[in-house]
């Protein structure tokens, strides 16, 4: 646990695992519902094949200009001065935030957004953002867990919501006005601030909280991101189907493989590894024929 802000009470919670001599790893950041561990299959995989990841849980922030201040302190002091982001939902608007608040001296490398969206106006509720801090932590659960999946599903995505609500019961109120306020609050990300950054979109294409125009609108606002489309999964596909994503991950990151941003470690990575990499990217750098 660390705190950097001058609020003592502002807390990060994080898992840091892997090689700490990778200097750009990947970091998690979680949905409203979710906590750190929410990421437990992609830290085991992943640093299991040497990449370094962290997976972060973030305090009581009522901004975005507030939360980004504070994530932009925890990155100075965990010394990063480059980071690959993983955001679900919540956490992939958050990531996108600061990608654009860190433009002039750029902190993302790289983004990987998972069911995320980029406008808060989607979800209707922005009017109410303001009042969720007076509400109590039952009726804002409550809310949260009306985008919850329901209904007959395959039972690893009934594992996946189960361990989600578990999560949730976790949250304090203040945490889940906090987050509920961030997701809703007015707010959109401005492209042309992060248009240089390599971005993945992961979405499902089963029942999930996001509307197919918000897809639309992220496909529409990064034209050149690279697609993981996942037949099921649901809003949880990191914790229900995490070997497709957690493939879907290594594909994103094997673009810096062998240059200062990577975050495997070089001694987990093949010649040959590296060299179909370069094939790859020589032809994606070449025009495509009409």
């Amino acid at each position: 646990q660390i705190i950097v802000d001058d609020d003592d009470s502002k807390v990060w919670s994080l898992y840091d695992a892997g090689p700490r001599s990778i200097r750009c790893p990947l970091i998690f950041l979680p949905p409203v519902s979710g906590t750190a561990d929410v990421f437990f299959q992609q830290i085991l995989a992943l640093t299991g094949w040497g990449y370094r990841v962290i997976a972060l849980q973030y305090p009581v922030y009522w901004d975005h200009l507030e939360f980004c201040d504070g994530f932009r302190k925890l990155l100075d002091h965990l010394q990063l001065d480059k980071v690959h982001l993983f955001g679900a939902s919540l956490g992939g608007f958050l990531a996108q935030k600061f990608a654009e608040y860190t433009h002039k001296s750029p902190r993302v490398q790289s983004l990987i957004l998972c069911n995320a969206f980029s406008d808060t106006s989607i979800f209707n509720q922005t009017w109410t953002a303001n009042s969720f801090w007076l509400m109590p932590a039952f009726m804002l659960k409550k809310i949260v867990l009306g985008n919850f999946a329901s209904g007959p599903l395959d039972p690893e995505m009934a594992d996946g919501i189960d361990f989600m609500v578990d999560r949730l019961e976790s949250l304090g109120q203040s945490e889940l006005a906090s987050r509920l306020t961030l997701n809703c609050q007015n707010s959109y990300v401005e492209p042309h601030k992060i248009r240089d950054i390599p971005v993945t979109i992961m979405d499902v294409f089963d029942q999930s909280a996001l509307s197919t125009e918000a897809k639309e609108e992220m496909y529409k606002l990064y034209p050149n991101a690279r697609r993981a489309h996942l037949k099921t999964g649901g809003n949880f596909p990191y914790l229900c189907r995490s070997a497709e994503v957690n493939l879907y991950i290594q594909i994103h990151l094997l673009q810096f493989h062998g240059t200062r941003y990577a975050a495997i470690d070089p001694s987990m990575v093949s010649a040959e590894e590296l060299e179909v990499q370069k094939l790859s990217l020589h032809t994606s750098n070449e025009p495509e024929e009409q």
